[in-house]
């Protein structure tokens, strides 16, 4: 028989197996990673792009309004930046930044390398649980997670990688489906350029059959149909993003939910175009006209950090066709803004009546 008390829910200590993805950019404010611990599920702060004073900041306001667990979510791999392309992909961007009345440009670029002081300070301030995408944490730092009693989960899109995570000494796994919105957790890119783009239903058994550790569904979730489908395939519990994202909690920009809204199942893309590494969006004039030039954009970060001052210039121009608008493919029921807590009960809800 089914049970929504699973192994999740005991490695995590909390009452229901819903995770809250770390959505990082903006999405997952102080309020809504609490207001989702609060109700039962793991509330994720979002921190990869957080500088190390922020983050600190986020998370003893966390610690403050709850006592309940809860998680953040960094990226395992070093940056490396690459601008030896740098002027070809300026000129494909230069009308953009016309359009958005872009003055200045800058005239050199360097991506920020914050994992390793948002690793320590996850660790220092008492974080009972980090995740991670794009791969593992390295031997010291999981040799001191352990010593310190931390959590480790590692998001992955292939059994292969999930294999690799639990060699690592992770305690639980993310087996994020091709439908998931945002960026794809694929560890390289050398051997599936475009992410590995395996659906949730055939990745999760699969990954389930492969290791010993708990299993997290990601992709395509939404409601309490989801979670009860991902808890027959073998999960331990789901992590929900998109619906997330649509909250009142959420920080995503007004314009970026009001796309989210309208949008269906056709939506979206998986796109290079603002970050260099693939994620899924709904696609916008940004994404179409980048890639209609037909160059390729620069590896990540560093196409990130070239496009950061587009996406900036729209959020306040209000205008959502310059923005990265990460979402999954499960977006039509999403109509409304809905209060976190209310999304976990609901899914909750849903789940015990499909259970009886």
């Amino acid at each position: 028989m089914i049970s929504m008390e699973t192994a999740i829910c005991q490695l995590f200590k909390i009452d229901y197996p819903i995770i809250q993805a770390g959505m990082a950019g903006g999405p997952t404010t102080v309020e809504l990673v609490v207001e989702v611990s609060n109700a039962g599920g793991l509330g994720t702060l979002g921190a990869a792009y957080m500088p190390p004073g922020a983050l600190q900041q986020a998370i003893k306001a966390i610690q403050s309004a709850t006592a309940k667990p809860f998680g953040v979510n960094i990226f395992a791999a070093p940056v490396q930046d690459d601008f030896s392309r740098l002027e070809e992909v300026q000129k494909a961007l230069s009308p953009f930044r016309s359009q958005l009345k872009i003055q200045e440009i800058e005239s050199s670029y360097q991506s920020p390398d914050w994992s390793e002081e948002q690793f320590n300070i996850c660790v220092e301030e008492g974080v009972p649980i980090i995740s991670t995408a794009f791969g593992c944490l390295s031997a010291g730092q999981m040799k001191t997670a352990k010593e310190q009693q931390i959590k480790i989960v590692v998001m992955v899109t292939t059994v292969a990688e999930a294999k690799l995570a639990e060699a690592s000494g992770a305690d639980a796994i993310v087996a994020q489906g091709s439908e998931a919105g945002g960026h794809r957790s694929s560890f390289s890119l050398d051997r599936h350029p475009a992410g590995a783009q395996i659906g949730t239903l055939s990745l999760v058994p699969q990954v389930v059959d492969a290791v010993g550790i708990p299993v997290i569904a990601a992709g395509g979730i939404v409601d309490g149909r989801g979670l009860v489908a991902s808890l027959a395939l073998g999960a331990q519990g789901v992590q929900i993003g998109t619906r997330f994202i649509g909250s009142k909690e959420s920080g995503a920009h007004k314009a970026y939910k009001q796309a989210l809204f309208k949008s269906n199942e056709e939506s979206t893309v998986v796109t290079k175009s603002f970050s260099g590494r693939p994620a899924r969006g709904i696609k916008n004039h940004f994404i179409e006209k980048f890639e209609q030039t037909g160059i390729v954009p620069l590896p990540f970060p560093s196409q990130n950090t070239i496009t950061k001052d587009i996406r900036a210039a729209a959020a306040k121009a209000d205008d959502p066709e310059f923005m990265s608008l990460w979402a999954g493919q499960s977006t039509r029921s999403l109509t409304e803004e809905v209060a976190a807590a209310e999304i976990v009960r609901t899914v909750v809800e849903e789940a015990k009546v499909i259970l009886g």
